[in-house]
């Protein structure tokens, strides 16, 4: 009967280390990545708008700075309505979920 208060303070001990390694470290390890995701995205926008300013420029050397304004405004508006032609289903594809609903 001299052990039972180690093995108990022991026995407290473990629980709240596993307690804490499936709550606090899990929690620590998600906002870590969340973290350096965030950096890493916004790095990867800034190289996207760094590539995007030199091309023009580049461009602006070979051609005049109107020319390059009316090439890259082309590209965004066709790379826009490709997108936009892609923001709703076919209407095959929206006849075929109704029919797979009923």
């Amino acid at each position: 009967m001299d052990d039972f208060p180690a093995k108990i303070a022991d026995l407290l001990e473990s629980v709240a280390s596993r307690v804490r390694e499936m709550t606090v470290e899990r929690a620590a390890g998600w906002a870590r990545w969340t973290a350096i995701g965030v950096v890493l995205a916004m790095l990867g926008l800034l190289m996207l708008i760094f590539t995007i300013v030199a091309l023009f420029r580049l461009l602006a050397g070979v051609v005049t700075v109107e020319g390059a304004y009316g090439i890259f405004g082309g590209l965004f508006v066709l790379i826009g309505i490709v997108l936009w032609t892609k923001r709703l289903p076919s209407p095959d594809d929206q006849t075929a979920t109704e029919q797979r609903e009923i």
